[in-house]
C-alpha cells in the first residue's frame, strides 16, 4: 500500500480509497427526485437487485442511489425506503462498499450469496404490516436492454413469500424517468469518459498496420481504455476485414492486411458511467466508397444533430435522417442513391433509454419526448444504394435547447493508420 494519499497527505489504515465520487449534493437529489415519486405511488420501498449483467448495466439502479458499485463481479442490492437510511447489500460487504469506498451509504450489509434473506430483513426492520413494494426490474415493465427484468427468481421468491399481502408492483419506470435527465456532474463523468475512448481511438490507429494481429490491436485500445481510468467491464464490439459491416463480440487472430477496414463500439465508464464512440479505422488506406461515405454521414449527423431538442421524439428524429441523407446523398460515385439509418439510445448509468435501432422501433420509445440534459450515444449510419457498404460514426452528446451538443473532440472522419 502506498505512503501517501494522492493530495501528499501520509497514509492511514483508515482513510478513504482513492477513488473518484460524486457529491453528497448529488445523492440528496437524487435521493429526493426518487422518494417524490414513490409518494406519488405510494411505494413504501424499493428494491434494486443484484445483476451484473450486459457489462454492468443492470446493476445501474443500485448504484444509481448507493454509490456502491464498480467492477465485474459487484454484485450488489439496495433497499431504499421512502425515508430512513439506505441500505446496500453486497457479498465480501467490508470492506469493499463501506464508508472508506464510497461515503453515501452508511447500512452497507453482508449477504453471503443470499441477498432475498437480507432484503426481507432490512424490509421487516420498517415495521409495516404491509410496505407496498416497488422492484426496479420486476419484469412487468421492460427495461431498454432488459424485457424479462432483472430479479432472480430466488430472490423475488423470497420478498414474495416473507410479504403475502403486499402489493409488488414495477418501478422500472420509475427509476428510468429520474435517471433519464443527467445532472451536471453525470455530464461531466460522460464527458470524462469520452475523454478516454477517443484516447484509446488514438492507440488503436497507432496500432493498425498491416501485418499486425487483429486481438493485439483490440489489446491496444483495451489497454488505453484501462491505463486512462475507464473501470471495466465494459461493452466493446469489433471485427476487421476488407469491407467489415457488422461487429462481433470480440476480434479474431487474423493478420490484418493493408485496406482492411476495422470497426467497433468503444466504451470507457467513469464512476460508472459509459459513454460510448464509434470510429471508423482503416489500415494504411481507406476506401474509395467509404470516403465518399463519411461525407454523407456527416452531413446526415450535423443535420439530425439540430433537429434532436427537447419536446422532439425519435420518430421526429427518424424522419429528419430520411431528409437529411436525401439531401446528402450524390446522383453518381460510390455513394450515388445512399441511405441512412438512425441509431440512437440513452447512455448513462446503463440500460438507458429511450432507444432506435434499426431493429428496435418500439412505439413506447418512438413516441418518447425527449428531455434537456438527457444523453446519448448518437451513431447514424450511411450505407450504399446495395447495401454492401455501411459508414457509422457515432459520439455521445448532451441534449440542449440549440440541439445535440457533442461530448468528445475528435475529428468527424475516417481514421487511417
Amino acid at each position: 500500500m502506498a505512503d501517501k494519499m494522492p493530495d501528499g497527505a501520509p497514509w492511514n489504515d483508515d482513510a478513504p480509497f482513492p477513488y473518484p465520487r460524486f457529491s453528497l449534493a448529488e445523492r440528496d437529489r437524487r435521493w429526493k427526485a426518487v422518494r417524490a415519486l414513490m409518494a406519488a405511488r405510494g411505494v413504501d420501498v424499493i428494491v434494486c437487485p443484484q445483476n451484473t449483467g450486459h457489462s454492468m448495466d443492470f446493476q445501474a439502479d443500485t448504484r444509481y442511489l448507493t454509490h456502491c458499485g464498480g467492477g465485474g463481479d459487484a454484485d450488489i442490492a439496495a433497499v431504499f425506503p421512502i425515508e430512513g437510511a439506505v441500505t446496500a447489500i453486497a457479498t465480501s460487504a467490508n470492506p469493499r462498499w463501506t464508508l472508506r469506498v464510497q461515503d453515501w451509504t452508511a447500512d452497507v450489509r453482508e449477504a453471503r450469496r443470499n441477498y432475498g434473506k437480507v432484503i426481507v430483513e432490512r424490509i421487516r426492520e420498517m415495521g409495516l404490516k404491509k410496505p407496498r413494494i416497488g422492484i426496479a426490474g420486476l419484469g412487468e415493465i421492460g427495461g431498454t436492454r432488459s424485457f424479462e427484468g432483472l430479479i432472480i427468481h430466488g430472490t423475488f421468491k423470497q420478498i414474495r413469500e416473507a410479504f403475502p399481502d403486499s402489493d409488488i408492483v414495477d418501478v422500472t419506470d420509475l427509476m428510468a424517468a429520474v435517471r433519464d435527465v443527467k445532472s451536471d456532474e453525470e455530464v461531466a463523468c460522460l464527458t470524462r469518459a469520452v475523454e478516454i475512448i477517443e484516447k484509446a481511438y488514438v492507440a488503436e490507429t497507432e496500432a493498425a498496420r498491416a501485418g499486425a494481429n487483429d486481438w493485439e490491436v483490440w489489446a491496444a485500445t483495451q489497454y488505453a481504455l484501462l491505463r486512462n481510468g475507464s473501470e471495466a467491464p465494459i461493452h466493446c464490439n469489433w471485427i476487421s476485414g476488407r469491407n467489415s459491416v457488422r461487429t462481433l463480440t470480440r476480434p479474431t487472430f487474423r493478420t490484418l492486411e493493408r485496406g482492411d477496414l476495422i470497426i467497433n463500439e468503444l466504451e470507457a465508464c467513469w464512476i460508472g458511467y459509459q459513454a460510448q464512440g464509434v470510429q471508423p479505422v482503416f489500415v494504411e488506406e481507406a476506401s474509395e466508397v467509404h470516403k465518399e461515405l463519411i461525407k454523407v454521414q456527416r452531413e446526415v449527423f450535423n443535420a439530425v444533430a439540430e433537429v434532436i431538442r427537447p419536446g422532439t421524439t425519435l420518430a421526429e428524429i427518424d424522419e429528419a435522417a430520411n431528409a437529411a441523407v436525401a439531401r446528402a446523398a450524390p446522383n453518381s460515385g460510390p455513394a450515388a442513391g445512399a441511405v441512412a439509418k438512425l441509431t440512437m439510445h440513452g447512455k448513462g448509468a446503463g440500460d438507458d433509454g429511450p432507444i432506435i435501432t434499426g431493429a428496435s422501433r418500439e412505439k413506447r420509445h418512438m413516441d418518447y419526448e425527449l428531455k434537456a440534459n438527457m444523453t446519448f450515444i448518437f451513431k447514424p449510419s450511411a450505407n450504399t444504394a446495395d447495401g454492401n457498404s455501411l459508414c457509422t460514426w457515432g459520439d455521445t452528446v448532451v441534449i440542449t435547447d440549440k440541439g445535440a451538443k457533442r461530448l468528445g473532440k475528435r475529428p468527424h472522419d475516417l481514421c487511417v493508420s
